[in-house]
């Protein structure tokens, strides 16, 4: 599968639309610190399509995904459907990283600090 086919496919793009229109909290919390290259000088997009999986952020750099859970995903079976995403995006060579929504307020700095820990670059 070639590049642009594996990303921001067109059949998910209204899907994306209303996730980025529809941001959780966290998500918005987060996006604050992350658009505008402001990481590192790092360009970072938020409800970013890889294959058939929408991404809470992702740095097309790095090839690096940040994904926040919150209280939906502390259930069986959201957490199998979670590591099914996690080895297939680790199979494509790409880095997971997540963290909870309550991480992201409670403890910004070391989030951050997280993110820029998996920067190869």
């Amino acid at each position: 599968m070639t590049k642009d086919k594996l990303h921001t496919k067109k059949e998910l793009a209204g899907f994306r639309s209303e996730l980025r229109s529809n941001l959780t909290p966290a998500e918005a919390f987060l996006w604050k610190q992350l658009s505008s290259r402001q990481l590192e000088g790092k360009r970072f997009t938020r409800q970013h399509s890889i294959s058939k999986y929408v991404v809470d952020f992702y740095c097309a750099a790095e090839r690096l995904i940040v994904e926040l859970d919150g209280e939906i995903h502390n259930n069986p079976l959201a957490m199998d459907y979670d590591e099914k995403r996690t080895a297939y995006f680790n199979e494509m060579g790409y880095k997971v990283i997540r963290f909870e929504n309550k991480m992201v307020f409670d403890n910004l700095e070391s989030v951050l600090s997280e993110i820029k820990d998996n920067f190869k670059t």
